[in-house]
């Protein structure tokens, strides 16, 4: 019985040193990719207060709705519904809809659009790090790393290295791709 404590305590604490040793060394654990919750087929958005999915029209659910859902199937890679949805987003000054849809744009192809999107974030918010990730990453797929390491050092001013923004444009711009996020 001793022998088994001792096993299991021995295992127990691997599992727990194990990722602060991955941190302490500076390698970030691939980040889980959400999972798509009341995803709609294509052409609908979910309605929380319907409880069900609906024609996806300006005004079938609130900004925020189409936002949120627009972000799940972006980083699901549904990159076109995805896009669509930051489109019927009603309040064209969100930078977080606006960082959406320059996300979208640069993973669909077209990088300069992309970039414009999030410069329009930007303008409105410029301490959206996340925004300024992107923007560094796509200036790392036009081979403008310059303009990359400056956006670099913005998201130090503003969270340090230690951010994972910060980590992972840093990361693009070592590699010289973007990441797989």
């Amino acid at each position: 019985m001793r022998r088994l404590t001792v096993t299991f305590i021995a295992l127990a604490g691997a599992l727990i040193a194990g990722p602060i040793a991955a941190n302490a060394l500076g390698d970030e654990p691939a980040a889980p990719k959400p999972k798509p919750k009341n995803v709609c087929k294509n052409g609908y958005v979910y309605s929380k207060q319907k409880k069900k999915c609906v024609r996806q029209e300006r005004g079938a659910v609130p900004d925020r709705a189409f936002n949120e859902q627009g972000w799940v199937l972006a980083y699901a890679g549904k990159f076109e519904r995805a896009r669509d949805l930051f489109q019927l987003v009603a309040d064209k000054n969100d930078p977080s809809t606006l960082n959406g849809l320059g996300y979208t744009h640069r993973k669909l192809g077209q990088l300069d659009r992309g970039i414009g999107y999030y410069k329009q974030a930007l303008a409105i918010d410029p301490d959206y790090v996340l925004a300024r990730e992107y923007l560094g990453e796509g200036y790392v797929l036009a081979g403008r790393i310059d303009l990359a390491k400056a956006q670099l050092a913005q998201i130090k001013q503003r969270c340090g290295t230690s951010c994972k923004e910060y980590r992972r444009l840093a990361r693009a711009i070592s590699t010289g791709s973007e990441n797989d996020w």
